[in-house]
């Protein structure tokens, strides 16, 4: 072996085992409750072992930019326009350094898998799409990384930005986006994305319903389309906060409708906090669709980060546990069966929204894990555990050291 891991807190189904863990090259060659093999060696020391963290809804391409933008409303609308307006200035090499920041501090905090929106528009071109594709192939030894391009500022209203969508695509691209309700006609939008996504054979992967009331709600029409193009299982749908304001019938019949449809969802409840209940006074709504009735009913779900320092989520470092313990708070999430749901929604419900057959700690299967200073997954989440060291294809790819407490003698 070339390198083995001792004392190992590792999730069998539901069934937690200490077990060692041992990798020979870029895969795990055998699991066992002590492993009797020659080979360098490392000690969990009985904290739990994951496999590598999966960011399913990011955008690195305009990432820390709360510096050129004004944040004075707060609103979906605001941010929209001031990062466009940052975008006129945006480079190959500023959007990569920029990348490179929020890019690594994902890494550190044990993210291995990552599919990121990239904006395609006359205005920013393919300028995002060559940094964040040059990022893929940098930082590879350390983070999978998938582009999806979206149309941010609309597309039938937007003329060009299809053209750039269809090269993006053509470029590598493996999903495409999109934004509804920055278009004039959003049915209109949805559709084109469909038949886009049908002729390149592309993962759908869409910001929904993003907004204070219920009216324009397009995600059923989405599970219509997604059954009329046969695409079950392929496309997700993020924010859908407008799902958070339903009452629990209607919103129970959703539920139904996406998991019948193979609809997934995307929370990223840091973004949506900050933009949603801008225009109450009082009983504001928090706008974080509530996972758990969702996943009951069969439907695959993700939580995410979405932005980091810029106007739509003026926050972040990069941690999806984090971002797993703000949506626990948020959503009156408490019992450990359910804490250990929001670490799946970071690790094996995310593989299953972005269709990683190449995932989880299993004989023949990569050797890509995170150790987390945590003895079991709902302790994980509702202690912010942090991530100690990360191995990708059986190489190291982070370290952080546990803190000390110095007493006095």
């Amino acid at each position: 072996m070339d390198l083995i891991i001792r004392n190992a807190a590792v999730l069998s189904g539901s069934e937690l085992a200490v077990v060692d863990i041992g990798i020979a090259g870029t895969t795990i060659a055998a699991i066992s409750p002590s492993l009797s093999a020659d080979g360098r060696e490392l000690d969990a020391a009985g904290c739990l072992v994951i496999p590598g963290m999966i960011e399913t809804h990011i955008h690195l391409d305009k990432t820390c930019i709360m510096d050129r933008c004004r944040l004075e409303e707060g609103t979906v609308a605001e941010a929209v326009r001031e990062t466009a307006a940052a975008k006129r200035g945006f480079t190959v090499e500023d959007v990569y350094a920029r990348g490179k920041r929020t890019l690594e501090r994902c890494i550190t905090q044990g993210t291995m898998r990552m599919r990121t929106h990239v904006e395609l528009d006359p205005g920013i071109g393919m300028i995002g799409f060559e940094a964040v594709d040059q990022l893929a192939r940098d930082y590879a030894w350390a983070m999978d990384l998938e582009l999806c391009v979206f149309p941010q500022e609309g597309l039938t209203n937007n003329p060009g930005t299809e053209e750039l969508l269809i090269e993006g695509l053509r470029r590598g691209a493996r999903a495409i986006g999109a934004v509804p309700y920055f278009d004039t006609d959003p049915r209109a939008q949805i559709d084109r994305i469909f038949a886009i996504a049908r002729d390149f054979d592309a993962e759908i992967d869409m910001h929904l319903d993003l907004a204070e009331t219920t009216q324009g709600m397009q995600i059923e029409y989405v599970c219509r389309k997604t059954e009329e193009f046969g695409w079950g299982g392929r496309v997700a749908v993020g924010h859908a906060t407008q799902m958070s304001l339903l009452p629990p019938e209607r919103f129970g019949a959703i539920a139904k409708q996406l998991a019948s449809a193979g609809v997934a969802v995307t929370i990223l409840p840091s973004t949506d906090l900050h933009l949603m209940g801008r225009s109450h006074d009082h009983a504001v709504p928090r706008g974080v669709v509530p996972a758990e009735p969702l996943r009951k009913a069969g439907v695959t779900c993700s939580i995410s980060t979405n932005n980091v320092l810029n106007p739509f989520t003026p926050y972040g470092d990069g941690s999806l546990i984090r971002m797993a313990n703000l949506y626990a708070n948020v959503c009156h999430v408490a019992r450990p069966a359910d804490l250990a749901g929001c670490l799946d929604m970071i690790t094996g419900s995310a593989a299953r929204l972005m269709r990683l057959d190449d995932y989880g700690i299993k004989v023949s299967g990569p050797a890509d894990l995170v150790c987390v200073d945590a003895g079991n997954p709902a302790d994980a989440v509702a202690t912010l555990a942090q991530p100690l060291w990360g191995i990708k294809r059986g190489r190291a790819s982070f370290t952080r050291p546990r803190p000390q407490i110095h007493q006095p003698h």
